[in-house]
């Protein structure tokens, strides 16, 4: 393999860049409503007994970023622990910092042990959140029985 070239911006290149970001952050990306100072999103928890994924969306539902346990570097039975369930809420919540958003409503779905780790270490980690709503689907009649068991 050659060699890595490191490509080096000049000083008005990135001075470009930065207005650029702002001016998108000031009118807003792609649906993130600006309130005051604040924007708004929801943040998904889907947490199974496998994995806890969270995904960062606008209030329309738009994602805007997700991750999870395994694209942190957890493996196999780790990637169930409330552990890594609060580094996967703390990744999502440096990403919202960097978008702006700073009011959440959660929506947790699931029945792992990833749950209530994920919200409070989105609380400490500085979201402003307004709502958390379980929204695990639950069965009203479950399935159809099997027929009796003829002998």
């Amino acid at each position: 393999m050659g060699k890595k070239r490191i490509i080096q911006k000049s000083q008005e290149e990135l001075v470009k860049e930065e207005k650029q970001i702002e001016e998108s952050l000031s009118r807003g990306i792609g649906g993130i409503p600006v309130i005051g100072k604040s924007r708004e999103g929801k943040i998904y928890i889907s947490s199974s007994y496998n994995n806890t994924i969270i995904t960062l969306t606008d209030l329309k539902g738009g994602v805007l970023n997700w991750t999870s346990a395994g694209r942190i570097g957890f493996k196999g039975a780790k990637k169930a622990t409330p552990y890594a369930a609060s580094r996967v809420a703390e990744a999502i919540a440096q990403i919202a910092k960097k978008l702006g958003i700073t009011r959440v409503a959660i929506l947790v779905k699931g029945v792992g042990s990833g749950r209530d780790s994920a919200i409070r270490s989105l609380a400490t980690h500085g979201l402003d959140i307004t709502s958390i709503k379980d929204i695990t689907p639950i069965p009203h009649n479950g399935c159809r029985p099997p027929k009796v068991r003829r002998v």
